[in-house]
């Protein structure tokens, strides 16, 4: 690993955070990337990005976009990742390819993040490959957000997607990762932990899960966290918990399924208001309403899931994310940069993995949060 952040200077002498962006990844090219890349840059004065991709077709891209002006790196490469291409062959024959350079820039330490629309797959081993699992770690997650009714108006869920599987001891490093995320991401002090099952009862659930409620119950002094025991898939919007613990196949079928109804939601209050003269004026009464609505469940806020547990801050973006999609995962990747969120997550699982150490592990927590 590379040994201090490099960063692209302001016109006012400070320095920005740098966040690598795979400029190639993603279903829609990357004027479009791009186009999310601008939007933060107008937005925040103290980022800048290296962009990995083809510098012929870059270059007259951020020509274009006056944000961007002074504010990006353009790194040429002659591969790209495409969305079928199989994660071994990436892990073989990728090392010119615009992702596994993107991830190799945090690796050396020339970028505090990494941001990529691609393949999942292969962001997935080659982040684990080039950038390690940190120590304790047996399985990494992705960890997204989730619209709620907390008063934050999110919830955390883990795992998204990183692997299908997870035994009790997985689910337990998933709650002290989420716990650590909710704290310095979402600012939850004392965060609550949910294990989705298919009841609350403690009799209901395979048997992993069984022993995993015992686990997460009797650790939450330790975690620092409160441990709310088994919840549903209608918690997962609720203001019962803040985090929700479940394997990678069960929460990623239930991230689709959420931002299906979300969009089907948003399209079916379109049409209805559409459908007669009476409707549009109603539409037009309501109009702030709905816009507020809207925002509030429109899944391109929360684009972006965190790859927890590497030594190394990666944010996986959708692959058909548009330039507002694109622009939420860099804030995120910015935030969590800022907040340093990485060294104290490795702080948490190294304390926690002594008994007895929970000063050290809360301090390293709270210190400098943001």
């Amino acid at each position: 690993m590379g040994t201090g952040k490099r960063t692209l200077p302001t016109r006012t002498g400070a320095h920005r955070i740098v966040i690598s962006v795979d400029a190639m990844g993603g279903d829609r090219g990357p004027a479009v990337v791009l186009d999310g890349c601008a939007k933060s840059a107008a937005k925040n004065p103290n980022i800048g990005f290296i962009l990995h991709g083809k510098h012929d077709e870059l270059e007259p891209l951020v020509a274009r976009r006056k944000p961007l002006a002074d504010r990006c790196e353009i790194r040429d490469v002659s591969g790209i990742v495409t969305m079928d291409m199989k994660p071994g062959h990436v892990m073989r024959q990728g090392k010119d390819t615009s992702m596994w350079q993107a991830i190799d820039a945090v690796r050396a330490g020339e970028a505090e993040a990494c941001v990529s629309c691609g393949n999942t797959g292969a962001l997935m081993l080659l982040s684990v490959v080039r950038l390690r699992k940190l120590e304790g770690v047996n399985r990494p997650a992705i960890a997204c957000l989730w619209p709620s009714r907390n008063p934050g108006g999110f919830n955390m869920m883990l795992d998204v997607g990183a692997d299908i599987r997870a035994d009790e001891q997985d689910l337990l490093q998933y709650a002290m990762m989420g716990a650590s995320y909710a704290r310095n991401g979402l600012g939850v002090e004392n965060p609550r932990i949910g294990l989705l099952n298919n009841g609350t009862e403690e009799h209901k659930g395979r048997a992993e899960l069984k022993v995993a409620n015992e686990m997460l119950a009797n650790a939450a002094e330790l975690g620092a966290y409160r441990y709310v025991g088994f919840v549903e898939g209608g918690d997962i919007p609720s203001d019962r918990v803040d985090v929700i613990v479940t394997d990678g196949f069960t929460g990623n079928i239930a991230l689709k399924t959420g931002e299906g109804t979300a969009t089907l939601i948003r399209d079916f209050l379109g049409e209805a208001f559409k459908a007669t003269p009476l409707s549009r004026i109603a539409a037009l009464l309501a109009m702030t309403s709905l816009s507020r609505l809207s925002k509030r469940i429109d899944p391109r806020r929360v684009n972006g899931g965190v790859f927890l547990g590497l030594n190394g801050t990666v944010v996986k973006s959708h692959g058909a994310a548009d330039a507002t999609g694109v622009s939420a995962a860099i804030k995120l990747a910015f935030k969590l940069a800022e907040s340093k969120f990485n060294e104290r997550l490795a702080a948490r699982l190294a304390s926690v993995a002594v008994p007895g150490n929970d000063a050290a592990s809360r301090e390293a927590d709270s210190g400098n949060q943001e």
